[in-house]
């Protein structure tokens, strides 16, 4: 775990940062990659979109009755979303939206958050509390028999989810608990067990939104506040930061051709007028070239 300000012995690797859509987002999130496309998509929290840039440049959006938080790509075509009122299909094609299964009915001012395919196939979301105070929250599988089941709960704002590519190894947490955790993750189950402590923010200016790995088994974390995404080492040590021209990151993913250009999503939603202006970025989808590593493609919802 790492300790202090975070920052210390981290490597400083030349890079360029390209704006690839400024659609002013609120809050974008989930920014993920579409092999077979070559095109990104991602999403706006707050001003419900899903959003696609396709290998031409060009943009289309689509309308969502409701908010959401996390999208995965299905094996048969189509989407898997964590939304405002639960679990949903969604089909870009004909434009439908089908809500199958809410874990939270108790609770109506929750959402579901982040989420991410397991290599099984499942998709794991997490919930959140309605103005991120109480830790009303919880994460959930959804298995590809559309069963769900609650996996952790205490949380505030789920977020920070990803798994392993080089380990038995999940990480997840609660970013206004401040707390980035990893699990022993048994993909052959569905279980996770052994939470450790990944990475503690409560002394640090950031807290990390959303996450993905790279190949090396590396972590990659949007760190919102404090304009950077960092890099993080198998044993949660800060391995790399990036500086970014807008201090509320969100997401990042690995796409392009090569898998090796790292995609932001970020927020203006927490900035007023004048940060807006002195932030003209913020809200935009943004590029990372020459880190020197790659992704992997996501994983797909079996179900």
């Amino acid at each position: 775990m790492t300790k202090g300000h975070g920052r210390e012995r981290v490597k400083q690797v030349s890079h360029d940062i390209r704006l690839v859509h400024q659609g002013n987002a609120l809050i974008g999130e989930c920014p993920t990659w579409n092999v077979e496309e070559q095109a990104l998509y991602w999403v706006d929290t707050r001003d419900p979109y899903i959003h696609r840039r396709d290998a031409r440049g060009a943009i289309r959006s689509w309308k969502m009755p409701t908010g959401m938080g996390a999208f995965a790509f299905r094996r048969k075509g189509g989407l898997v979303a964590g939304m405002q009122n639960g679990f949903a299909f969604i089909d870009l094609d004909r434009e439908t939206v089908e809500p199958f299964h809410d874990p939270e009915p108790t609770r109506p001012l929750n959402r579901l958050n982040d989420g991410k395919c397991d290599s099984m196939g499942r998709f794991w979301c997490g919930s959140r509390d309605a103005d991120g105070s109480n830790p009303t929250g919880s994460l959930y599988r959804l298995d590809p028999d559309l069963s769900c089941h609650r996996m952790e709960t205490g949380i505030i704002i789920s977020n920070a989810m990803a798994f392993s590519p080089t380990e038995p190894a999940m990480i997840y947490g609660d970013s206004t608990g401040e707390t980035v955790w990893r699990y022993d993750f048994d993909a052959a189950r569905g279980t996770i067990a052994n939470r450790t402590v990944f990475h503690d923010t409560r002394h640090l200016p950031w807290r990390v939104d959303g996450a993905n790995f790279d190949t090396e088994g590396y972590y990659w974390g949007a760190l919102v506040y404090d304009w950077s995404i960092g890099r993080f080492a198998p044993d949660g040590r800060l391995d790399r930061l990036i500086r970014l021209p807008t201090r509320f990151p969100t997401m990042c993913c690995f796409g392009g051709p090569d898998l090796d250009v790292l995609y932001v999503t970020t927020a203006s939603y927490f900035l007023d007028d004048k940060g807006r202006q002195d932030q003209p970025w913020a809200g935009a989808v943004l590029s990372i070239h020459g880190l020197g590593v790659r992704g992997l493609p996501p994983e797909r919802f079996a179900g």
